[in-house]
């Protein structure tokens, strides 16, 4: 009786962990049926299965998934909808709703080839053949697709900070996953889909990708690392979180500013561990000379101000306080192709870091104390999210003069606080609210940013919209 039990619960765990398959409801049913009809119009088949992947927006733990630390994303109502059918004929075939996006077709073989194509730049199927890479890497040879066709929809505004290249990656993922007919779990898709998002040349961490599969409705996650876990965080009943566009757009894998600002932190790591006598070769993250240290992430910001200095640092610097050598640091810290001339700002990015992880920690303890009252709990959060836009404005330097004029207006607008979400430089802000204020909230802000001018190309009811938590990756039959 006791082993049926726990094979019983075993089986439980195992559907749980899975991604689901399900029927969709009306409004999601009329985007499959148009997006199939443009399947079928292209392919002259009609799709087997559908995958859906939702964007997600990140309550507070900016640019510290890739350090080993906790973040508090939120899944979507935006997402990346694709209607597949295997082929015979071992060729990727990818077409998009959107005309804007050009056709594409490669075969199996050269999946890598084409990402690292000519240009090299991040055109948009590039990353849904990252994803087809990553998933060939564990699919067994006998279980390769013998050709997948695959059409793409997705509502996520693009360049944005609400993760519609990731998106469209784990997507990738999912659905050639599926066409293996192989079963990974949650976890395993996001851990994959993470690594094979590096593949277009940024070095990110896996936040994106953990909260598309692992995201639930009505729930914000806390989203660990190293193992890869989710924790549900109740919310203030009262509290919404507005997103708004602050019309300038970034592409973090077209510049080297995402990548500048993952190496610095590496380096503050490794620069803190030599000089507190540890193996700086072993460090690769902030988290791991904190763990090494034994001490908390409190405690590592005297650590920070003491053993690294304001200026910044040139890369003969950081090798003679290492000891080692240009070319064995450019090895051991993946530098990639960044110059001698390269300077990296090292305290102020450790400094963001440390606190920022220590404001998720305080968002968490103060969404579930139930010793508080809700209005005090609002402002507490409201507080940490805007101590969180300073630091990325002040300490980590990717914000964006649209994006910061956008938090003030928020914030004149009624917003207990306001915050840049997403790599930044551009994108998006998630302000927070009442439920009893949001819609005086929502209109006074669209007032003001219709005040300012609409780019061509947004429309202002897209700028400003209420969000909710929301369901993680599924797969639909119709």
């Amino acid at each position: 009786m006791r082993i049926e039990s726990r094979e019983m619960t075993n089986r439980k765990s195992d559907a749980e962990e899975a991604v689901p398959v399900l029927q969709p409801d009306e409004g999601l049913r009329k985007r499959l049926e148009t997006l199939a009809a443009h399947f079928a119009k292209k392919y002259d088949v009609q799709p087997s299965f559908f995958v859906r992947v939702p964007g997600r927006v990140n309550l507070i733990g900016e640019h510290i998934d890739y350090c080993g630390y906790a973040v508090c994303p939120m899944a979507i109502e935006q997402d990346v909808l694709v209607a597949v059918a295997v082929s015979r004929d071992n060729e990727v075939r990818l077409t998009n709703l959107e005309s804007k996006y050009k056709d594409f077709e490669c075969n199996f073989k050269d999946v890598s080839a084409c990402i690292e194509g000519v240009g090299g730049g991040p055109d948009w199927y590039k990353y849904f053949l990252c994803g087809v890479k990553g998933a060939l890497e564990v699919i067994p040879e006998e279980g390769v697709p013998s050709g997948i066709l695959a059409a793409v929809w997705g509502n996520i505004p693009p360049n944005s900070g609400l993760s519609s290249s990731s998106a469209l990656v784990s997507a990738a993922v999912l659905l050639t996953v599926r066409a293996s007919q192989r079963q990974l779990s949650k976890r395993e898709l996001a851990d994959l889909s993470a690594r094979a998002e590096r593949y277009i040349g940024t070095q990110g961490g896996g936040m994106d990708q953990a909260i598309a599969f692992l995201g639930k409705a009505g729930s914000a996650m806390l989203i660990e690392f190293n193992p890869l876990r989710a924790t549900n965080v109740t919310l203030p009943e009262t509290a919404v979180f507005v997103i708004a566009h602050s019309q300038a757009c970034h592409n973090k894998a077209a510049t080297t500013d995402f990548n500048l600002r993952v190496a610095e932190c590496r380096l503050a790591a490794q620069m803190i561990a030599k000089k507190r006598g540890k193996n700086w070769e072993h460090v690769q993250r902030l988290i791991d000379v904190q763990e090494a240290l034994g001490i908390t992430v409190d405690e590592m910001v005297p650590v920070v101000t003491s053993d690294l200095h304001e200026e910044p640092y040139t890369l003969i610097e950081i090798c003679d306080g290492l000891g080692t050598t240009i070319e064995k640091l450019k090895e051991i810290s993946r530098l990639g192709s960044f110059s001698e001339s390269q300077p990296f700002k090292l305290k102020q990015r450790a400094l963001h870091v440390y606190q920022e992880a220590g404001r998720v920690a305080a968002f968490r303890c103060v969404s579930e104390d139930s010793t508080l009252m809700e209005k005090e709990k609002l402002e507490q959060l409201g507080s940490l999210m805007s101590g969180s836009h300073n630091s990325l404005y002040k300490l980590y330097e990717c914000s964006h003069h649209s994006v910061d004029a956008l938090v003030d207006n928020a914030m004149s607008c009624g917003a207990l606080g306001a915050r840049l979400t997403g790599a930044g430089w551009g994108g998006c802000i998630v302000a927070i609210t009442t439920k009893d204020k949001v819609s005086q909230f929502v209109d006074a802000l669209r007032e003001q940013i219709a005040r300012d001018g609409i780019k061509d190309g947004f429309k202002l009811d897209d700028l400003v919209f209420p969000m909710g938590p929301n369901q993680g990756a599924a797969i639909y039959t119709i």
